[in-house]
């Protein structure tokens, strides 16, 4: 079976920020940046710059995700 790497998408304008998903990451790739806040105010999630390569598209942290904010896309190399 070959690898799979993934990547996700952050509807930032729903995103409240809650962090469920920086907890659920296995790879540690996600964070929540103070500074950078959508229309509502609230700082919403991304994915580290330098390691979006590590992603594994295993969506733990859609899953845990209470406003469906984060889409998962998986690749198979």
């Amino acid at each position: 079976m070959g690898k799979m790497i993934g990547a996700i998408v952050v509807d930032t304008e729903a995103c409240k920020g809650c962090s469920l998903c920086v907890a659920a990451c296995p790879q540690k790739i996600l964070n929540i940046v103070p500074s950078r806040v959508n229309r509502k105010g609230y700082p919403y999630a991304n994915m580290d710059e330098d390691k979006w390569d590590k992603c594994t598209g295993c969506a733990s942290c859609a899953i845990v995700c209470p406003d469906s904010c984060i889409s998962v896309y998986r690749k198979k190399l």
